[in-house]
This record gives structure tokens, sequence and C-alpha cells, in this order.
């Protein structure tokens, strides 16, 4: 099999024709010419698009590479929450039993709140210490969120999967923060592996896009119509810009795990911090268990740490100059906010949720920790040498 970056450059690229681009520019069509009975591989724009199938196949190439996995499927969406709620609405029924993390995408929780509508059972537990797998009894779906976003607790996929598996029950993991390049929920016993492409997949802040992935071909097909059904379509640019971005995405990714792994290391020495979490720190209580399923050392872009109240995050992220002060994550350009903001995650008013760019890591780093010393008006002393571990934070990030 070839490596993560060439994997990448290629992916989804059809086969070399004379004097045609490598990558054929966006298909702007609604409708395209049917003769006779209207039969062929696209037929109206809300079902297929040549654009959507080279992206779709590239993201389906990535997920599943190896030549002795069976091939999978991609069905591309306008956002990562409409490949969200295609995989939850078209395998739930009423009287099913969903189970899905407390602690992961906060609208997770409307999501919730409909889905109890209709009649599903709806049972939550945290990701940390494999909580969902006290709810698995008579469950019809497993959704798992590792790393959880914003908290980036981490479960065992493996394990969990396996027990959802033998009691009957599906199992999607959203992928977005690792990204396939991190970690492959397919090959871990997953069903779906779900994802934001907004975020890390393409990288650029520019795109709002978002795909479900799976080896089932009648699964696909569930998701595929419901997308029809609902429209939740990506637009032909998108989609192209999308696959115009996966050729760097094993630079990208890389770049960011080191970068965030670096930013990770200079917050444990702050006095003015707690709570640091990210995979990748040997300290962090999610470092075991992700080494043993994340690949190749990357652990991802995102950093959460708590800062000792709102007017000190506040003051932190206004004296940032290389970062913006934006939600989302996984784009070149750094962003952090202060996500109590939103009111949906249970974490403090002082928790930050930093993501890492491709900035110079050093750079990155000089400059969070001048505008902490800003923020806390004046240079902070360093912590002591056994102040460093990342178990300080609340449980419940």
């Amino acid at each position: 099999m070839t490596g993560d970056g060439t994997r990448a450059v290629r992916a989804g690229l059809p086969e070399a024709a004379a004097n045609e681009p490598t990558l054929p520019g966006p298909v702007f069509a609604a409708h395209y010419h049917l003769p006779g009975d209207g039969g062929g591989p696209y037929t109206y724009g809300r079902d297929t698009n040549p654009t959507w199938t080279l992206l779709e196949r590239a993201i389906a190439e990535l997920e599943s590479p190896g030549a002795d996995t069976a091939p999978a499927e991609t069905v591309a969406f306008a956002s990562g929450m409409g490949a969200i709620s295609a995989t939850l609405m078209s395998q739930l029924r009423p009287g099913d039993a969903v189970v899905l993390p407390d602690d992961g995408y906060n609208l997770l929780i409307p999501v919730r709140e409909r889905l109890a509508e209709i009649g599903v059972e709806v049972r939550t537990a945290p990701t940390r210490d494999d909580g969902q797998l006290a709810q698995l009894d008579g469950a019809a779906l497993l959704w798992i969120e590792s790393p959880s976003n914003p908290g980036l607790d981490v479960c065992d996929i493996r394990r969990l999967a396996d027990a959802a598996h033998a009691r009957g029950a599906l199992v999607a993991v959203d992928n977005t923060l690792a990204t396939p390049l991190g970690q492959r929920p397919l090959d871990l016993g997953a069903d779906f592996s779900v994802a934001s492409a907004t975020k890390a997949l393409t990288g650029h802040g520019d795109v709002l896009l978002g795909c479900v992935t799976t080896r089932d071909p009648a699964l696909a097909a569930a998701v595929r119509g419901w997308r029809k059904i609902v429209g939740a379509i990506p637009g032909p640019m998108e989609t192209w810009l999308a696959h115009r971005s996966l050729a760097t995405l094993q630079l990208r990714v890389d770049r960011q795990a080191q970068g965030a792994l670096a930013l990770a290391e200079a917050l444990l020495t702050r006095a003015d911090v707690s709570g640091v979490r990210h995979p990748g720190l040997p300290s962090d209580p999610a470092h075991e268990t992700a080494s043993a399923q994340m690949l190749g050392g990357r652990y991802g872009c995102v950093v959460s740490f708590v800062l000792p109240d709102k007017p000190h995050a506040e003051r932190f992220l206004a004296a940032l100059r290389l970062v913006d002060d934006a939600t989302s994550f996984g784009s070149v350009r750094s962003s952090a906010e202060r996500r109590a903001r939103w009111r949906g995650d249970a974490v403090p008013e002082g928790f930050i949720r930093f993501s890492v760019g491709v900035e110079d890591p050093a750079d990155l780093v000089a400059d969070v920790l001048r505008a902490l010393d800003e923020a806390a008006g004046g240079p902070a002393a360093d912590r002591p040498a056994d102040g460093g571990s990342s178990d300080g934070g609340p449980a419940a990030y």
C-alpha cells in the first residue's frame, strides 16, 4: 500500500486523458441530457453529480485503503450536520434506542431532543472510560465521538464496536477531529465513519461539507436516499474545493499535530493554565487508548485548556496576534474560542478550545505565551516540576 501522502494526492482522480486537467473542474448542472428511458449515472442534480463522484471516491479510498479490506462508499453532504442527521435518521425508527455521548458536539443536544420527539429512546454516557458500554443492551445504534469535542476524551472504539455488534447494534463514529489519516473507524469495527469535512478534512476554513462512509452497500444506499429526500446536497464548487484540498491533507495534519503537541507542552508549564488536554501528551488520560488506535502520531489539531475565569479568557483571546477568535477547528490558520459562550458544553467559563494551524510552531507558541502574559498582567510563574499532569481539569471536559 502506498504512503498516506501519496494516497492523499492521488485519491479519487480520474484516469488520465489527453489534454484534460488532472482534476476536472466543478460540474454545475441541475439536469442532464436523458435520451431514451433516461438511464445512466447522472440524471438530476439532487441525485448525482460528477464532481461529487470524484470526491466521494477519494474519501472512500482514504477511509478504506487496504487491498485486503472491502471497498467503501462515501456519501457527501452540504454540512457535517447533514451527514450526522442522515446517518441517524436513515437508521432509527420509533421504538429504537440510540446511545450517544453526553460530552460530544453540542448540536447533538437538539438532535437528541428531535429523536425523542419521534419516539426514539435516547441514552447518553461519557466518552471517557468507555462509558457508553453500559448503555448498549437493546440499542439499535451506538454513536461514538473520539476524540470528543471539545473535551478531547477518547474511548476504545474496537471494544465498543465489538460489544455493540454482539447486541445487534450498528456503530457510527464521528471521525471529524482525527481525519482518515489519523484514525480509520471502519478498520476498528465501525459501520459508519462520519465527518464534518468543514474541519480538518478540507482544512482551509472556506467550505461547509460533510461525509458518511461505510463498507455496507445497503447502509450507503439508505444514507444516500435520505440525502435525496431532504435535499442536503453539497454544491459542486464546495465539492471541488474539498477534493483539491485533500492533496495537502497529510502535510496539514502532520504539521498541525506537531504544533498542537508543542503548544500543549508549553501550556503545561504555566501556573495560570489548568486542565490542559491533548491526546498526544504522555500525561493525558486519553493517551494510552489514543496511541493504540490513532495513526502515525496524528493526535489532532485541537488543544483544550482552562483559564481562571471569563474576563481572563477574553483578555487572552484579544491579545493573540496569530490566532483568530473563531469557532470551528482544523483550518490552516490557528483559531481559538471561549467555548462556554455557546452554552451547549459542560465546560467552565474560562475553557479555551484551541485549533492549531500550520504556522511555525515556535511562532505560535511564542504568541500564545505572550498573550497569556498580557492576560495575566505580566509574566506568569512556571508550574512546579510535579505540576505537569493534564489530569487537573474537571472530569467533564
